[in-house]
């Protein structure tokens, strides 16, 4: 039978965070993929862990995991821990648990700390619906492309962002979203813990003062939605009313389904977009 990959949680900062079953499955498995070796020992040996420990990070995720998914195809069980957080997330653990779903290997997750989280129930902002981004892409092309998308998401973003490119993001972030509110969260769980309720251009002006250190998550509003469906609505209205039904009707809808679409759309009930195309001496 094939082992099981276990999913790691590992403290952001603070070691008690830590959970006992992690402890145990750790101390339990044949071998541990770690995303840097070094940093991990230090991890395992503070917790007298003495497991083999194997490398599995971003420059050798591809083939490391299919030695992985052979290992547990012949019976050993697994643990993936990355250097800090849960494994898989902004990680090069989800090609490797994509592969053991193709192979048929069970995959399971012990949970525990993850930046993300901790960050937004920091950040004061709207938590029921959030999307995470993690880090910006590198590429210009795909990270203007990326921050246009950004623009128009009304749910709560959450980033992540090292010190060095901090100033430059938050820069990017302001031209593309405008200003918003937004929480720079660093040192999570550590002792000096940083959480700082603030906008992007008080953000900005900021860190062109102050050195930034340490890892970064920044949590953004979303945009507002009532803006959102105003624009939407603008963008109708520059176009005809004829115009607008025959967008649909070249799509398959009948004139009745047409025109309770673009009254939707232009927010208004549809006898009105009836009257302007027949005339309110037609109506019925």
């Amino acid at each position: 039978m094939a082992g099981t990959l276990y999913l790691c949680a590992t403290p952001i900062g603070n070691l008690q965070d830590m959970t006992p079953r992690v402890v145990e499955t750790l101390r339990a498995v044949d071998v541990i993929a770690a995303e840097d070796t070094r940093n991990s020992v230090k991890l395992l040996n503070h917790f007298d862990i003495h497991t083999p420990m194997t490398s599995y990070h971003e420059y050798n995720k591809v083939e490391k995991a299919r030695q992985l998914v052979g290992r547990l195809l012949a019976g050993e069980d697994v643990a993936l821990i990355t250097d800090a957080g849960t494994p898989a997330i902004s990680d090069p653990g989800e090609v490797l648990v994509a592969m053991c779903q193709e192979g048929n290997v069970p995959v399971t997750s012990l949970p525990g700390p993850s930046a993300c989280i901790v960050a937004l129930t920091l950040s004061g902002l709207p938590t029921r619906r959030f999307c995470f981004e993690g880090f910006l892409p590198r590429e210009r092309k795909e990270r203007r492309a990326v921050l246009g998308e950004l623009a128009g998401e009304p749910r709560t973003m959450v980033l992540y962002e090292a010190p060095h490119h901090l100033k430059g993001t938050l820069a990017e972030l302001l031209e593309a979203l405008g200003d918003r509110r937004a929480t720079l969260c660093r040192e999570l769980t550590k002792r000096f813990e940083t959480v700082m309720p603030t906008t992007l251009s008080q953000a900005l002006a900021f860190y062109e003062k102050e050195e930034p250190r340490g890892e970064y998550v920044l949590v953004v509003a979303g945009r507002d939605r009532e803006e959102l469906r105003q624009e939407e609505i603008a963008a109708w209205e520059s176009m005809s009313i004829a115009e607008h039904m025959e967008y649909y009707e070249r799509q398959g809808m009948d004139g009745k389904a047409a025109m309770k679409q673009v009254a939707k759309d232009r927010g208004v009930g549809k006898r009105e977009i009836y009257a302007k195309l027949h005339g309110p001496e037609q109506e019925t």
